[in-house]
């Protein structure tokens, strides 16, 4: 889809706003900019109603701020371990904005970070999470609308395709900008979309009955199968 191709594209970053006499941090216009579009985008395809959608599209919306806020707001994580980093790694400059790439300095890339590996790895799972949220949605949609259970497209291979999307988006997150708090916040995540994803079950198997029960005997709640599944139990 082409508004994945977009998103992963158009992160606001300092190289591309600033000039080099800018500092590396206090950018909080990049902060509540790069904030909103991400946030915006998520919200028009996932569309919470519930109570439990709403709070874990805010925890979704926290860790982006969260991850943002160090990206060009204030680097918390570079300063809390800056004295173990710089003992250990004299020869980079930890207050640099390229610094926060902490996978490509750690690992000694010596290039732009940009180009590095973890940063190109980042951008696929990125990508990769969002069409997962916007082609699951015209699934959904589509069957809602019918008032049918959703088995194709993306929900022929996963029950959940919008949930595992959100953390393939925050997996590339944590590989292009690992910070502390959003490695605390990661699991708690994960763990919310498994519930949500559990209780909505519940509601689906009440609605749709046989039909439901069929379904998931074949399909796998987050990771599709690699080859065809049996129709015993219910798959993670």
């Amino acid at each position: 889809m082409e508004a994945t191709g977009v998103m992963a594209g158009m992160m606001i970053t300092r190289e591309d706003a600033m000039s080099d006499d800018v500092p590396a941090y206090g950018l909080w216009g990049l902060v509540i900019l790069n904030s909103a579009i991400f946030i915006f985008f998520a919200f028009s395809f996932f569309k919470p109603q519930t109570r439990r959608d709403w709070r874990s599209f805010g925890a979704f919306s926290a860790f982006l701020v969260a991850l943002f806020t160090e990206m060009y707001g204030f680097p918390l994580t570079l300063y809390f371990l800056s004295g173990w980093l710089q003992s250990r790694y004299p020869e980079v400059d930890w207050f640099s904005h390229d610094a926060g790439h902490l996978l490509e300095m750690l690992f000694g890339w010596q290039a732009n970070p940009h180009f590095g590996p973890f940063h190109l790895l980042s951008m696929v799972f990125i990508a990769a999470g969002f069409w997962l949220i916007a082609a699951g949605w015209r699934s959904l949609y589509t069957a809602q609308r019918r008032g049918e259970l959703a088995t194709t497209g993306l929900y022929a291979h996963v029950r959940h395709p919008q949930y595992a999307g959100f953390v393939l988006v925050m997996t590339g997150f944590l590989l292009q900008w690992p910070t502390l708090l959003t490695l605390v916040m990661f699991p708690v995540l994960v763990w919310m979309y498994s519930r949500l994803a559990i209780h909505e079950e519940r509601d689906v198997a009440r609605q749709f009955g046989d039909k439901w029960q069929t379904y998931a005997a074949r399909t796998p709640r987050f990771i599709p199968h690699l080859r065809m599944a049996s129709t015993s139990g219910w798959r993670l």
